[in-house]
């Protein structure tokens, strides 16, 4: 079973030295949003693995097409 992934305002409040208020609806689109972004590397990392024949994930994987994904995010 999955662990329920910690509460993104409390990591963000932890790590940041100013004390910033996020509403709650803004706080749940953050979390689709990084989700969503998540999701997208691994599939595109998936991808990548298959087109070398490996058959794990690596961190190479996910650094070519972080390259390839991270410019698309500034449409």
């Amino acid at each position: 079973m999955l662990n329920k992934a910690p509460k993104l305002k409390f990591t963000v409040k932890r790590k940041m030295k100013s004390n910033i208020n996020v509403r709650p609806a803004s706080e749940a689109m953050i979390e689709l949003l990084t989700l969503l972004f998540l999701s997208s590397l691994a599939e595109e990392a998936k991808a990548k693995a298959f087109e070398e024949k490996s058959a794990t994930i690596r961190a190479q994987h996910l650094k070519a097409v972080s390259k390839l994904v991270l410019p698309l995010l500034h449409l």
